[in-house]
């Protein structure tokens, strides 16, 4: 059976069987060792890893199709999952890694489901891509490195088998970058602090390093800091947009589900029929729908490589915004119900207003691309 065909059965199986538990996960707040054990079985974890390292070569339209179901039913799960997904696929052949350690992480994603991540957000610097040194050090000995600091907002932090941990060496001019770490190293302790108002089973916690030794060649991916190497490239720049993007999509669809039913099972005794028969319901989901629908058609046309990477966050940031929008115009339609928890809406409203924190955010985005426009119109 072919891959497509195999996913086409698979996926809306993984959506419902999430689905099912994605209210007592939300409460939790646990990892959701479950539900990866369920994406370990049907192979899914190695699904972005390239072939050449074993994994399934998958590409970006196969990817986002399993993020959409996966996150329609739990996506927290989703989040952890994207994450996978864009480290491991960084594993082929023309990595920067030490080739002995590109293989072993490979290997262990293949056969053991390992999961890996990047810890990069600090308490005193924030996120790296708003500038600045990290406060994470390295300090090189003769047989290796002892790296000390703290990470926040690790995502995944408890399930991951690997850390790629932000760091800088101690030189004068100090390596930047990724020192992989294995997450069961002596010297990791993880502060269990996560507690969010969404997306509560990403396990996001505090991981504290206190002279964590590695090995020489486990600084992966470094550089000094006079002459950074390049961030991500324009490829990578487009997975991340659209993948995230297709998480919070998914929230919103998977709340549209449960709004429509809603409106064809809520009979009021004043009404004597359906909500969904009522002109200002029938109007206010074609609007939802028109939201989803534009974020549908960015997602598609970014998938296929018709947008440009320079404009891959505007996308990520305008499906993002369609979601949050669309819930809650559900949210304010169906009134004290819909934060009840007895109900999903609340569940749906929480997690999908998440999307607004990834980097880059809304700032970010609207002031490059006002920069650009503005710079480039300067000489007219």
């Amino acid at each position: 059976m072919a891959l497509s065909e195999y996913l086409d059965e698979l996926l809306p199986v993984i959506s419902q069987t999430l689905a099912s538990s994605a209210a007592e996960v939300d409460r939790r707040g646990a990892f959701p060792a479950a539900n990866f054990a369920l994406l370990r079985q049907h192979h899914l974890l190695s699904l972005a890893l390239p072939a050449s390292a074993g994994g399934g070569g998958a590409d970006l339209a196969t990817c986002r199709a399993v993020i959409s179901a996966v996150a329609q039913g739990e996506p927290s799960t989703a989040l952890i999952l994207i994450m996978q997904f864009l480290n491991a696929r960084r594993l082929g052949e023309d990595s920067f890694w030490p080739d002995s350690l590109r293989r072993e992480v490979a290997r262990s994603i293949v056969q053991d489901g390992a999961l890996i991540n990047a810890l990069r957000v600090e308490p005193a610097l924030g996120t790296p891509a708003r500038g600045g040194l990290p406060a994470t050090t390295a300090r090189r000995q003769a047989d290796g490195w002892r790296i000390s600091g703290e990470k926040i907002y690790s995502t995944g932090s408890v399930g991951l088998s690997w850390f790629l941990v932000w760091a800088r060496s101690d030189d004068e001019d100090p390596l930047v970058g990724a020192w992989l770490v294995p997450a069961a190293a002596s010297g990791i302790h993880i502060e269990e602090e996560w507690d969010h108002l969404g997306m509560r089973a990403t396990c996001s916690h505090r991981v504290v390093l206190e002279e964590v030794w590695v090995p020489l060649e486990n600084a992966v991916n470094v550089s000094r800091w006079s002459a950074p190497r390049a961030g991500l490239n324009d490829e990578e720049t487009l997975w991340m947009a659209v993948l995230l993007g297709s998480l919070y999509d998914a929230v919103a669809q998977a709340a549209r589900g449960d709004f429509i039913h809603f409106l064809q099972q809520r009979a009021p005794a004043s009404l004597g029929q359906p909500l969904a028969s009522l002109a200002r319901f029938q109007e206010l989901t074609g609007r939802i729908d028109t939201l989803l629908f534009t974020s549908r058609t960015l997602l598609d046309s970014a998938q296929a490589g018709q947008v440009a990477a320079g404009d891959a966050a505007k996308v990520k940031q305008v499906v993002i915004d369609n979601a949050i929008r669309s819930v809650q115009l559900m949210v304010e339609s169906i009134g004290n119900p819909a934060l009840t928890r007895a109900n999903a809406f609340e569940r749906h409203l929480r997690n999908v207003l998440c999307g607004r924190i990834h980097t880059p955010q809304d700032d970010a985005v609207f002031t490059a691309a006002g920069k650009a426009a503005l710079l480039s119109d300067r000489s007219k």
